[in-house]
């Protein structure tokens, strides 16, 4: 398991050129949003070469293109080397976590109930850690830190140093952004 206090800054990267900027980075972990089934394989050999320390990859496999959303994708993205998962969905989660993967879950937060039902999924699946967005509502992070006793990452519209700050103070352990500027911080 790694310790997302230790690197608060979390790269996400939507396509192979920003999967590999990220890389590059600063930043420790990167989650790469959008990687095709095309392409993964040479993306993640290109990025060996261009990163001397290892970075931890997550893979969002419910927007993967062309990897099964199911054990037989999990188990090829793991076979290449990938060191975790972000989803959506709590079977994938407990599926990876089953095949030593770690795994991240991300819920939208859009009313009273989503809260609700996210707290559900948590205790079903038990993710590693837990994404929530849009990551500039600060009140529901402190609520989700203060009721659970797993790593929050706040993702989504986190777009200034500001936005990275207020997130964090909010007691969000990491942030998860596009913005390239940000990933230096």
């Amino acid at each position: 398991m790694i310790n997302i206090e230790d690197t608060p800054i979390i790269a996400a990267a939507r396509h192979s050129d920003d999967f590999l900027e990220a890389v590059k980075s600063p930043c420790e972990i990167i989650f790469w949003l959008s990687p095709n089934i095309m392409t993964i394989k040479s993306d993640l050999l290109k990025a060996k070469k261009l990163s001397p320390s290892e970075k931890k990859i997550f893979v969002h496999i419910d927007m993967a293109d062309g990897i099964g959303k199911d054990t037989a994708g999990l188990e090829f993205l793991r076979a290449l080397g990938v060191d975790g998962i972000i989803s959506t969905r709590g079977s994938l989660i407990k599926s990876a976590r089953e095949l030593g993967l770690m795994t991240v879950q991300r819920f939208f937060i859009l009313d009273s109930h989503s809260i609700e039902t996210a707290f559900d999924s948590i205790k079903s699946a038990k993710p590693d850690m837990i994404e929530i967005m849009p990551g500039l509502m600060t009140r529901q992070i402190t609520y989700f830190t203060e009721k659970c006793d797993i790593p929050v990452i706040a993702g989504g519209l986190i777009e200034t140093k500001d936005d990275v700050i207020a997130a964090l103070s909010a007691g969000a352990s990491a942030i998860s952004t596009s913005k390239s500027e940000l990933w230096g911080l």
